[in-house]
């Protein structure tokens, strides 16, 4: 009684000090989050209905009209296609390339640590190095790859970057060679939770390798899988940097992306009020893939 009336007792006050230090801890890092992310966030969601160049001209209030006049740009509606194609021609064959690299890394034969070493280092080098070298390889007239393919009698290679047709095809080949090296970390890291008794089961039954594959390992990786999905959707719904500095946007504008679209909107065109409308339109469609691929999973679970 008496602690009570003097105020806070000893254990109320250990929790409270305990409490402070893990603040202090996570202080630097919300700090930071909220000024360089939460609030340019929300000042996206003020300029997505204002009319302002940057200057020092007041914003003036349009409501809705800047998403009309995203949603009536020919511009705006390619750069979505174009995302959407990027991200069908990139997302599955990441994954599965990722899972099997993964598998086959995940034996006891000599050298793993080097194969593994090797596949990785794609993803922590410079995307401008990167970008760079595979233009060059891509190069139409005297590039090593359609070297190669007029070497094996293909006569008239694409042309890559140049080329409308082929020059997303390229940013896809770049950029899943880029990334499969991450995720194959990742299942990796997930491969060696599962049980070994699972495997020696499955041989004293007279499983095949395939059969461990789809019966064992596809389904002890559902949870694994379903980040790598989540996280690959919105990478490529996010993707700049490599479509930056290998075609710039182009050729014309074959391989504008979303993010591409509301850069040139917002730096080249100084429109901060459309830039940010298609800011939030591409977070809403993020959110609304997530969303599906959430609903998706819960299904998939049940099913395996």
């Amino acid at each position: 009684m008496n602690e009570n009336k003097q105020g806070l007792t000893s254990s109320q006050k250990r929790k409270l000090r305990e409490n402070l230090i893990g603040y202090s801890f996570i202080l630097p890092n919300l700090i930071g989050y909220s000024v360089f992310v939460f609030a340019p966030v929300i000042f996206s969601f003020v300029l997505s209905v204002m009319k302002w160049d940057g200057s020092q001209a007041p914003m003036e209030f349009v409501g809705l009209a800047n998403f009309t006049e995203i949603f009536g740009d020919e511009l705006f509606t390619g750069a979505f296609m174009h995302t959407v194609a990027y991200a069908l021609m990139t997302v599955l064959p990441t994954l599965i390339l990722s899972l099997l690299l993964a598998v086959l890394l995940n034996s006891k034969i000599k050298g793993i640590p080097f194969y593994r070493a090797a596949f990785f280092f794609p993803y922590i080098a410079s995307t401008v190095a990167v970008g760079a070298v595979w233009n060059m390889l891509f190069q139409p007239d005297f590039g090593p790859i359609n070297e190669f393919l007029k070497f094996i009698g293909i006569a008239d290679p694409p042309r890559w970057v140049v080329d409308t047709d082929w020059a997303m095809v390229a940013v896809a080949i770049v950029t899943i060679w880029k990334y499969m090296g991450y995720y194959m970390i990742v299942y990796l890291a997930a491969l060696q939770g599962i049980s070994g008794e699972l495997y020696e089961a499955a041989s004293i039954d007279g499983a095949n390798n395939w059969e461990k594959l789809r019966y064992i390992t596809v389904p002890m990786l559902t949870p694994t899988t379903f980040f790598v999905l989540i996280m690959l959707t919105i990478q490529c719904f996010k993707v700049f940097d490599m479509v930056y500095v290998m075609t710039g946007g182009g050729p014309g504008n074959a391989t504008k992306t979303l993010v591409n679209y509301i850069y040139d909107k917002a730096f080249v065109s100084w429109e901060f009020g459309p830039a940010s409308a298609g800011a939030i339109v591409l977070f809403a469609v993020v959110l609304v893939v997530t969303l599906i691929q959430f609903s998706g999973e819960k299904k998939w679970s049940k099913d395996m």
